[in-house]
């Protein structure tokens, strides 16, 4: 287990993770009570942020582990609720590699999202939230067409739960580099876990 402090100075946990055959199971770093748990079918990469957990009154970001790569679901038994209780070392989420690497829960997205893949690599949104495409109003844009990125690079913040997420380019099946063909959302749009947010050339 990792800390370390945050964004907004909300301490930070890292996740733990255990391959289970062909799946990975991402585990919790402590007892606490989480929160804001990433949507079943959301694409979950290192580093992203997978909700937060509250361990003795402290709330935490929660960090997805370096192993962590694939499409979530959740364990059947822990349903639905909005915060549930955890123990040290229990399974949180279970993640689909292969899944990710084909794109089955992007792919099944329709309309324009699937009209840009066909023309091309793309990069998606890891989680739902509110995009902001520039670090502040009166600041320039993370990256915009025409610009070469490379993994790593931040692209956009994505706002969940009053929480800025920072997003990184990467992923399975991109370039380490790549050009911006299109930026698709606006800022202050609503965006879907696997949404466009990058057209590449």
């Amino acid at each position: 287990m990792t800390r370390r402090q945050g964004r907004e100075h909300e301490p930070e946990m890292t996740a733990l993770a255990a391959p289970s055959g062909t799946r990975i199971e991402v585990r919790a770093p402590a007892v606490g009570l989480w929160r804001d748990a990433p949507p079943a079918g959301s694409l979950v990469r290192p580093g992203d942020a997978i909700g937060r957990l509250e361990v003795l009154g402290v709330m935490h970001r929660l960090i997805a582990p370096a192993q962590a790569q694939g499409i979530a679901s959740m364990p059947e038994h822990q349903g639905e609720r909005a915060r549930r209780p955890l123990q040290h070392g229990q399974v949180m989420l279970v993640l689909d590699p292969e899944a990710a690497l084909g794109g089955t829960a992007a792919d099944t997205a329709a309309g324009e999202g699937a009209r840009a893949a066909e023309q091309g690599r793309v990069f998606r949104a890891p989680t739902s939230g509110r995009f902001y495409g520039r670090p502040a109003p009166d600041r320039p844009p993370f990256v915009q067409p025409g610009d070469e990125i490379t993994v790593g690079q931040t692209v956009c913040l994505i706002e969940v739960m009053k929480t800025f997420i920072r997003v990184a380019y990467g992923g399975a099946g991109l370039p380490e580099r790549a050009r911006v063909g299109a930026v698709k959302p606006t800022d202050d749009a609503e965006l879907a876990a696997g949404d466009v947010i990058l057209i590449l050339e």
